[in-house]
């Protein structure tokens, strides 16, 4: 991702929800062999800019994660709930008992085409790769489609 929005991730982790901030935080200081209070004295971007390059580490792949999606389970709910809107997917505000085992490339495409009209391309790529990555249905199609479509390519 843009160091940009991973800046951004940060100050709204930090603005909104200060359990998982501190969470983070922590796991960056011992991944320095840091105590936290020496990160939480630095300015808050000298501190974000030490938090990014620590998190982009394979050991802290489960924290950053977590800390990915639960910026797109708050920030970006409705993203979630177009998503499946658009795919006819029964949900409670996001939530979904059961997902199906495949979906109809028409729909699926017609779902990204909704995401990608409605929200920055970059935050789509990122929602719809963890969207195949956390749930145990794994859709063919939609793991082709963030293969083929530029615009759903990660970069950075």
């Amino acid at each position: 991702m843009s160091p940009a929005l991973a800046q951004e991730i940060l100050n709204y982790t930090y603005e909104s929800d200060k359990p998982l901030y501190r969470t983070v935080l922590a796991a960056v200081a011992e991944a320095r062999k840091l105590r936290p209070v020496f990160l939480e004295r630095q300015p808050r971007t000298d501190r974000h800019s030490a938090m990014l390059q620590t998190l982009s580490r394979p050991s802290l792949d489960a924290i950053t994660g977590n800390l990915v999606r639960a910026w797109l389970l708050k920030k970006y709910k409705s993203m979630l709930c177009d998503f499946l809107d658009a795919l006819g997917i029964a949900h409670n505000e996001g939530v979904v008992e059961d997902l199906p085992a495949t979906i109809d490339d028409e729909k699926l495409r017609g779902g990204v085409e909704t995401l990608l009209g409605k929200y920055p391309p970059e935050v789509v790529a990122i929602y719809l790769n963890a969207f195949h990555e956390m749930n145990e249905v794994n859709w063919p199609n939609l793991k082709t489609l963030l293969e083929s479509d530029k615009r759903l390519q990660l970069g950075g």
